[in-house]
């Protein structure tokens, strides 16, 4: 395997506090912090050390940090203080990330195509201090607070546009792109706590507010805003599918706070800091991960010990007792670990077993959290099960992100994946092949396990979407295959069989 140095790896990786700046880091916090009067002093003034010592102590998002940020002054001296920080930063350690730097082997590989909007993972509580303090600003109808003030007539009207359209959260056809826009691009922050409150699990468990949007804030920075596909709009997208899904009778007849609190928070937190490419990409990079991980699983592991990380960061279950943190822990990840696509096959054998059988036993904690694996799988690819309109849009996105991995591949003469070579693809073909092979078989157990309005009408668009794709296909060779051979080559054992209704 060559090695590429001049590469660099996007995005996945440590939590580098800013307020401990270590290792090269460290000696330049001095000069960091006389830039600060030196470089901007309208913003600073004389007071512009005591602000940085002042905000650096409340690297978490605290108290003073919030205060600082509550009067004009004060934010003008934090966008002071960003802007210096992420220019060192990017000019001091572009593109590093968490790894053993004697590992010769390590492949570094840009996420972002354009590397001027590139900011390294250092800067991330830089980012997570101003979002929290952002989304605080802009969802003022979350706290009931109204501003009598003519210039934040717009933003109100958003907010009630949001609100509005969260009334009808459980709405299948629910615009996850519409709400994005409409709460200023917070949209797991939002609706996550919104279905927590709606599911009374605040109360339930006496759970911090503030905590809770400090770690839903996290969450949301800590997904790459610069994948196409496997972002933090995906995530809430997946959220609210979860939500969908434990308001079916079956489901919510049974289900304990614990099994809906877990089902939120590993809906809300399952691709975490996803890189933006797919296992095998890292596998055969030598990526650090993939080797911690031993090639198995590599991303959805990354992506539970990311969540566990953030919920211990956050102390937003702090109160409750060691054991029953531990056991959240370990819960969380069998859900997260379950989306595991090449697990496909497993999960849905397990699942036609237990049909056939007829001896799943929701009373049964096991049944029950073996029921919210498979719903959590369903909602991670229900993309082709809503309407065309939304359908269309996750398709484009997520091919968008395959191909942009196949031109890395290709730049590097790495060979090229499947379904990632644009020119050899089209967006028709993988989406009739991932119809076919992954989602029809999936949702078709899904519709013998809960034959509700709901799982026909996913059933019913999922043809629609699938007959459309085939008409585009058409259109585009003039007839051919309707699978994209690229799913008939892969590995017999992560496809599935061919569904049975009954």
């Amino acid at each position: 395997m060559p090695s590429h140095p001049e590469l660099l790896a996007g995005g996945v990786g440590q939590h580098f506090h800013v307020a401990g700046l270590s290792g090269d880091s460290a000696p330049a916090a001095a000069g960091l912090q006389h830039s600060l009067t030196s470089s901007c002093p309208a913003a600073c003034g004389p007071t512009g050390s005591e602000t940085f010592s002042r905000w650096c102590c409340e690297g978490q998002g605290g108290d003073c940090a919030l205060d600082l940020l509550g009067n004009p002054m004060g934010i003008a001296s934090v966008w002071c203080l960003t802007l210096i920080l992420i220019k060192w930063i990017t000019s001091k350690r572009r593109g590093a990330i968490s790894y053993d730097s004697s590992d010769q082997t390590a492949l570094y590989i840009r996420m972002l195509a354009n590397s001027e909007i590139e900011v390294s993972v250092s800067a991330r509580n830089v980012r997570r201090l101003l979002s929290f303090q952002r989304y605080l600003r802009s969802s003022r109808f979350f706290r009931g607070i109204t501003v009598p003030n003519s210039s934040n007539i717009l933003d109100d009207d958003y907010n009630g546009q949001a609100k509005c359209m969260l009334e009808k959260v459980g709405n299948w056809n629910f615009d996850i792109f519409l709400f994005d826009r409409l709460t200023n691009g917070n949209s797991l922050v939002s609706l996550t706590f919104h279905l927590f409150n709606l599911h009374g699990l605040i109360e339930h468990f006496q759970l911090d507010t503030m905590k809770l949007r400090r770690f839903l804030v996290m969450v949301q920075e800590d997904y790459h805003s610069q994948n196409p596909y496997h972002n933090a709009v995906h995530a809430a997208d997946v959220t609210q599918a979860m939500h969908c899904y434990l308001k079916e009778p079956k489901l919510s007849e049974s289900l304990t706070p614990w099994d809906v609190l877990l089902s939120l928070i590993a809906a809300a937190t399952h691709d975490l800091d996803h890189p933006g490419v797919n296992q095998p990409f890292l596998i055969k990079t030598n990526h650090y991960l993939a080797t911690l991980y031993k090639n198995t699983s590599v991303l959805e592991n990354h992506h539970w010990r990311s969540a566990v990380g953030l919920l211990r960061e956050s102390g937003l279950f702090a109160h409750m007792s060691l054991e029953n943190r531990q056991l959240m822990e370990s819960q969380i990840g069998d859900l997260i670990l379950a989306t595991d696509i090449s697990q496909q096959n497993e999960y849905l054998s397990m699942f036609r077993s237990h049909l056939d059988r007829g001896d799943l036993c929701l009373e049964d904690a096991n049944h029950r959290h073996f029921i919210l694996q498979m719903a959590l799988k369903c909602a991670d690819i229900c993309n082709p099960c809503r309407t065309w309109e939304l359908s269309k849009q996750w398709s484009e996105k997520v091919t968008e992100e395959f191909f942009h991995q196949g031109d890395i591949e290709k730049k590097y003469h790495l060979g090229v994946s499947p379904l990632c070579d644009r020119q050899t693809e089209t967006i028709a073909n993988i989406q009739i092949g991932f119809m076919t092979y992954l989602v029809e078989p999936l949702f078709a157990e899904w519709a013998r396990f809960s034959n509700t309005r709901l799982s026909q009408t996913m059933l019913g668009h999922l043809g629609l979407n699938k007959a459309s794709w085939k008409g585009v296909q058409r259109e585009q060779s003039g007839g051919g295959e309707d699978a994209d051979p690229a799913f008939e080559e892969m590995d017999s054992d992560i496809l599935p069989q061919e569904p049975r209704l009954s």
